[in-house]
């Protein structure tokens, strides 16, 4: 059977080497630009006959990504791809999962629906799922999950001195615990009331007897970095050590990053997921294991992203 090949998005090219160097595979040429009004021009240079394409796309801030992302999808087919899957470490648009309000758009269902009918299927790293219990509520085409947390605990139990893994909610016990389980650290959870976007205040647990452990504050997407800015203003006071800042998705938006530096942690290390110069911790070897995994897959039965004719 061919090789695989890999295809990427401008301004991406160390996430599509990433998968190159893993899967391994061959790279697709061609060009992906804008045209000086803003409209979108695509071109698949390689004969894509018979072969599996992946294209990999993280979907930090994805409006202006996604028609080049649909149009390069239609190209690959346009030459003879046989499946076209998607390789986004980054998965936007799951927050809107319900309708808070009368009239709001459920947007994760519409994202969903869109790349669902361009792709044959989607390998991603810890999306953050809420009300969805797994990618296939809302995705119509098959799915895969890799998991952060055992590389998340790899470098803690690496780097950090006598750790104390520290969530930032309720809701992030499950996940924290089994990093803590893994890096061989207790862990403790912290309660958070969000009352706006950037309002957020943190209560913090007694943690007398945790005294001698660095705090590692770890939460799988730092967008506003307001609830980890709080939390660790909320442990220093608490008379902690300044904690280490560990995140899975740097997203960062506008000034999130100074926001967080300026709160006085010890460190900030995220995934590379989203390229960022916070990122330390590898975690596209992860994505490869779930592009291969989503590959064993039998190929689509008739043309087309999701067995759409």
């Amino acid at each position: 059977m061919s090789r695989m090949l890999v295809a990427g998005l401008p301004r991406q090219r160390r996430l599509r080497d990433g998968l190159l160097e893993a899967l391994p595979a061959d790279p697709v040429e061609g060009e992906v630009r804008h045209f000086p009004d803003g409209e979108s021009y695509v071109r698949v240079d390689t004969d894509c006959a018979g072969r599996d394409v992946v294209v990999a796309a993280t979907l930090a801030r994805p409006d202006p990504l996604l028609l080049p992302l649909v149009y390069l999808a239609r190209g690959l087919r346009d030459r003879g791809a046989r499946r076209v899957l998607l390789a986004a470490p980054y998965l936007a648009y799951l927050r809107q999962d319900t309708r808070f309000r009368p009239g709001e758009v459920v947007t994760s269902q519409v994202f969903a629906g869109l790349l669902s009918d361009a792709f044959d299927g989607l390998a991603t790293i810890d999306p953050h799922l809420h009300r969805y219990a797994a990618l296939s509520d809302v995705y119509d085409v098959p799915g895969r999950v890799a998991h952060a947390a055992p590389a998340l605990a790899r470098w803690i139990a690496g780097h950090v001195t006598r750790p104390l893994i520290v969530g930032p909610d309720s809701e992030s016990e499950q996940w924290v615990s089994d990093v803590a389980r893994r890096a061989g650290a207790p862990y403790a959870v912290l309660s958070k009331t969000r009352r706006g976007d950037r309002d957020v205040s943190i209560e913090v647990p007694g943690l007398e007897r945790y005294r001698t452990h660095t705090p590692v504050l770890v939460d799988d997407i730092v967008s506003t970095a307001r609830t980890m800015a709080v939390a660790v203003a909320g442990l220093r006071d608490a008379g902690c050590p300044a904690p280490v800042c560990v995140g899975v998705h740097a997203v960062f938006a506008g000034d999130a990053y100074e926001t967080l530096r300026r709160a006085g942690p010890a460190a900030i290390v995220t995934g590379d997921t989203i390229e960022h110069p916070s990122n330390a911790i590898p975690l596209i070897g992860g994505l490869a294991e779930a592009v291969r995994d989503l590959l064993a897959g039998p190929p689509p039965v008739t043309e087309g992203a999701g067995g759409a004719a």
